[in-house]
């Protein structure tokens, strides 16, 4: 990582990326404020979101099989709970989007008050070998999500 050497010039151009980046942060940081006080995991595995305000999952409803989201929403409100086991047998994807959001909030914030270019730094982080492990964690989390389900 390189070091941080605050700018002076608050006028520092930065990449309309940079902002998506910042913004993505503050919104997981109101993400996860928002599960921790407004939600309460629900006992079923899946459905926490409805909590929200949010329609009920079309696939368990219409076919009684979870989405691949099935059950994130729950596990990431198990985590900030702080029910770490629980969380991991609901949805193990929950704790992967927990652990992104831990890593990224602070990640995005120095990278700001350092004057980095953040859109810049995720274009570099974005490399295939990343993308595929996390769609390959997806799909492994929502096949353990199908077995226990369906089981």
């Amino acid at each position: 990582m390189r070091g941080c050497a605050p700018r002076g010039d608050l006028a520092v151009r930065r990449s309309t990326g940079h902002w998506l980046a910042l913004a993505a942060a503050v919104a997981a940081l109101i993400g996860f404020l928002a599960l921790a006080t407004l939600v309460s995991p629900a006992a079923e595995g899946f459905g926490t979101h409805e909590q929200l305000g949010l329609r009920p999952c079309s696939s368990m409803k219409y076919l009684g099989i979870p989405c691949p989201g099935c059950g994130v929403t729950t596990s990431v409100a198990l985590t900030l709970e702080g029910r770490l086991e629980q969380a991991f047998l609901t949805q193990p994807f929950g704790l992967v989007v927990v652990l992104a959001g831990a890593l990224w909030i602070p990640w995005a914030a120095v990278g700001h008050l350092c004057g980095r270019d953040l859109g810049a730094d995720v274009a570099r982080l974005a490399r295939k070998p990343l993308l595929l492990a996390l769609g390959a964690a997806l799909t492994a989390s929502w096949i353990y999500k199908l077995w226990i389900t369906l089981a």
